[in-house]
């Protein structure tokens, strides 16, 4: 438990302190995603339900499918602007 609490304070300091660099916010978001699927394996093996173990690869390919939908919006605005960069 405290090892997804440490994860998810690095994810939450990891997406506040880079604003700038978008691949960075988006690989803070999945290290959040990770430590909350983390705390769910971790109480369902606690409480011996696969209820919880379901839920979580349920959490992993929704965070997968955010990682490549915000992939591909970076790759559009690549596109349209030549660059990623979050300064105007």
């Amino acid at each position: 438990m405290n090892l997804s609490l440490f994860l998810f304070l690095i994810g939450i300091l990891g997406f506040i302190l880079n604003r700038k660099n978008i691949i960075l916010m988006i690989i803070a978001i999945e290290i959040m995603l990770l430590a909350v699927t983390l705390l769910v394996l971790i109480s369902s093996f606690g409480f011996d339900d696969n209820a919880g173990q379901t839920f979580s690869i349920y959490i992993i390919s929704i965070a997968g499918a955010e990682s490549v939908i915000g992939l591909s919006i970076l790759v559009a605005y690549y596109r349209l602007r030549g660059t990623i960069s979050l300064r105007t």
